[in-house]
């Protein structure tokens, strides 16, 4: 870690120089991108410099510590035992600091939920699911959109599909994609059983057209006219748009708004965010492992997290993590089965070594 560190500072210091240059600060772009390297370097720079000058305060203590007699030895053993008990906590600040920095911190979220298994009790917890996430956003002061929805016979959601917009919206959304499930008693069970249901959540970065180039010549663009649940038409014009990336077999359908123009440019954000993941899963064999975890089969054995209504309990199986506050959480109240998650995922970095890259 302490090599890494040294790379880390002299990069600072490099960028600090450039910074200072009249070619780069005549340069827009290149002034925007070290600004902000910069700035990310800096809490980490000054902690090591910290801990630095923390060593060296206790390694010149012991130094003077041999020719040093009555009050400044015991001052001296003091200075040192200081600087021991402080550079062990520096040591791990530094350590949690170098962790590496996830790709899509700061993106928006593209997040679809499905009814899965239990028929329309799962669509009905689809839409728990989606109040739940909306009542978060809003605690969180993130801005939400629907993008487009399909609700059932019941009042349910056969699916949904909203975009997030929060500078911490990934960071805090990314580990709720799978399978969830619920045990409770539907309102359509009339002998009091409890059922088991389950619906998905699939929780997608919202790409920029940076990120995904898209060939419209490579897309089959269909207009159709917005229907309703049972197929009741709800509006009198072709302003539903759906959009099949012919390369990938992708389809994404928009029907929500008015406008042509307004679904297909949600029909495309969408498009967009699919694409962008399934490029990540052929790069890399572990987003792929990690993509199969979040959708699954919405079978009632796979499960990320469930939700029992007569223990008041919510259990997140990745962690093994309990909480008996179900009706606080499915108001919003998530932070503490999301704070439970980011600290296991930090543990695992920390365990596995990759603060020391």
């Amino acid at each position: 870690m302490l090599d890494r560190l040294r790379q880390v500072s002299d990069e600072y210091e490099t960028i600090e120089h450039q910074l200072a240059d009249a070619e780069v600060l005549a340069d827009p772009a290149q002034l925007r991108t070290l600004s902000k390297r910069y700035n990310e370097l800096g809490p980490v720079v000054e902690k090591y410099r910290l801990f630095l000058a923390r060593t060296a305060d206790r390694d010149a203590a012991r130094d003077m510590l041999t020719g040093a007699s009555g009050d400044e030895r015991e001052l001296l053993n003091a200075e040192i035992a200081a600087a021991n008990a402080e550079l062990p906590v520096l040591e791990d600040e530094l350590r949690e600091m170098m962790l590496p920095v996830d790709p899509h911190d700061g993106k928006n979220v593209i997040v679809e939920i499905r009814g899965a298994e239990g028929g329309e009790e799962a669509n009905l917890f689809a839409r728990d699911l989606y109040e739940m996430y909306a009542a978060y956003a809003d605690q969180q002061k993130w801005r939400l959109d629907v993008l487009s929805s399909a609700p059932s016979d019941m009042g349910g959601l056969n699916e949904i599909t909203f975009e997030v917009r929060g500078d911490t919206a990934w960071r805090n959304l990314k580990f709720e994609g799978g399978p969830h499930r619920v045990q409770r008693v539907p309102v359509t069970e009339s002998q009091g059983r409890v059922h088991t249901s389950s619906a998905t959540v699939t929780v997608l970065p919202e790409a920029d057209e940076v990120d995904v180039s898209i060939d419209e010549r490579e897309l089959d663009i269909d207009v159709f006219r917005a229907s309703g649940p049972g197929g009741q038409s709800v509006n009198t014009t072709d302003s539903a748009v759906r959009i099949t990336h012919r390369p990938t077999g992708l389809v994404v359908s928009m029907q929500d708004e008015r406008s042509q123009l307004q679904n297909k440019a949600r029909a495309m954000t969408v498009l967009r965010a699919r694409l962008y993941e399934l490029a990540q899963r052929e790069r890399d064999e572990e987003m792929s492992a990690e993509r199969r975890s979040q959708t699954g089969g919405g079978g009632r054995s796979e499960k990320i997290r469930t939700y029992n209504f007569k223990e008041n309990r919510v259990t997140d199986h990745r962690i093994g993590f309990t909480l008996y506050r179900l009706a606080d959480v499915l108001a919003g109240d998530l932070q503490p089965v999301v704070a439970a998650l980011a600290a296991d995922e930090r543990a695992r970095l920390l365990a596995a070594g990759q603060g020391d890259g």
